[in-house]
């Protein structure tokens, strides 16, 4: 049983799925380890890092993907540069692919993986069960895009966050809006409050409010109903347009007061909700910081350009994307233990077990046996016309 760790060929992505440390967990289960020669470098690990720890270096990224059995990536698989070919098309019929699939914004990649017959296991649609918490992709990127969102937000404020006595006389601290408490508004959170800024912390999840208040921030209640505002893994679900309007009217207040906000809003499998539009913007102070987590699936600001930082109306808006890969270590070490961890579920006895009963393996499964699995991508798929 051969297990790739391929580099990772996505611009701007620094991350390796695999760390040295890993290589030893999956060898003693009696798999080999082969990683592309330089796959480690950009977060710090050396080919002899991984060779220490018995694993085998191949040079050439195509002849990995071919040979590969398993194959542990963290970006959907995308177009090899130079060579004319998909990555997809470089795996073997009937080999697994586990990885940060993004599977819903790239419907058209989960369909040719099918084709070619790749068993594929999305990360971040891992089930939020007691058995998947060591698993869990989705909240260890989030905990450092979190930290680092205020860390960016810090940096491009114009004041001091924390209060600061001096003999020039006293500076308020910044006031930071957090907007969505899940796993990144919550660390966002603390990190503010470490730095010293003063809170707010809204959610449409009332559940969150002594989760919020626990780390020193203030909870935002806004007298609107919302129903139905998590589905049963615990994730926040699409509301009407209705409620978005109602609710932007509501937050109006805190954003225009705030000194930076940070937004984390997603709905999985949809765009991000506009939460900030161009009229609060505007209303901003002017040297304001608005840093949108959800840039990637649209962006919570209307402004937002993602990838970019764009100053409208006075106000800095950042739409950085893939935060957690401008964190390359300590991003790669809790992928690599949520990667290794699901591997060695499935790798049981020296053989993969798909056993499509079991909730943890069904959760994360999109493609097998040459099908799309996954009833909510299919929909996807058939919806949006892709043939």
């Amino acid at each position: 049983m051969i297990v790739a760790i391929p580099k990772e060929i996505t611009s701007g992505e620094h991350r390796v799925t695999l760390v040295p440390e890993s290589v030893v967990q999956i060898k003693a289960a009696g798999a080999d380890v082969v990683v592309e020669s330089n796959a480690g470098q950009p977060a710090t690990f050396s080919d002899n890092n991984y060779q220490d720890k018995g694993a085998v270096i191949e040079p050439n990224h195509a002849d990995l993907l071919k040979k590969a059995d398993v194959i542990l990536k963290v970006q959907c698989p995308t177009d090899c540069p130079g060579s004319g070919h998909h990555e997809a098309e470089l795996m073997k019929e009937g080999s697994i692919l586990i990885a940060l699939l993004r599977p819903f914004a790239n419907l058209n990649i989960m369909k040719r993986l099918a084709e070619r017959k790749v068993t594929a296991f999305a990360m971040e649609l891992m089930p939020r069960i007691t058995r998947a918490q060591t698993m869990d992709a989705l909240s260890s990127m989030s905990t450092i895009a979190g930290y680092k969102a205020v860390l960016v937000a810090a940096s491009a404020s114009n004041k001091f966050f924390p209060m600061l006595m001096t003999a020039a006389g006293m500076i308020a601290p910044a006031k930071v809006f957090i907007i969505g408490a899940g796993v990144a508004g919550l660390q966002a959170i603390a990190t503010a409050r470490r730095l010293g800024a003063v809170v707010e912390a809204y959610d449409m999840r009332p559940v969150v409010k002594e989760q919020v208040q626990s780390l020193g921030a203030k909870f935002v209640e806004l007298p609107i109903e919302t129903k139905d505002a998590q589905d049963a893994g615990g994730y926040a679900k699409q509301q009407t347009e209705e409620f978005y309007k109602k609710q932007q009217e509501m937050m109006a207040k805190h954003i225009k007061q705030s000194d930076v906000v940070i937004t984390t809003a997603l709905v999985p499998g949809k765009r991000a909700p506009v939460l900030i539009t161009e009229e609060m913007v505007k209303g901003m102070r002017p040297g304001s910081v608005i840093v949108d987590l959800a840039a990637e699936e649209g962006g919570n600001c209307a402004l937002t350009e993602p990838g970019k930082e764009v100053v409208k109306y006075g106000v800095i808006i950042n739409g950085f994307l893939n935060l957690p890969s401008s964190m390359a270590l300590p991003a790669s070490q809790m992928y690599s233990r949520n990667i290794t961890n699901f591997f060695l579920h499935l790798y049981k006895d020296g053989k993969l077990n798909i056993d499509l009963n079991d909730e943890l393996t069904r959760g994360p499964l999109v493609t097998h046996n040459g099908e799309i699995v996954n009833e909510a991508i299919k929909t996807a798929i058939t919806s949006g016309g892709i043939k």
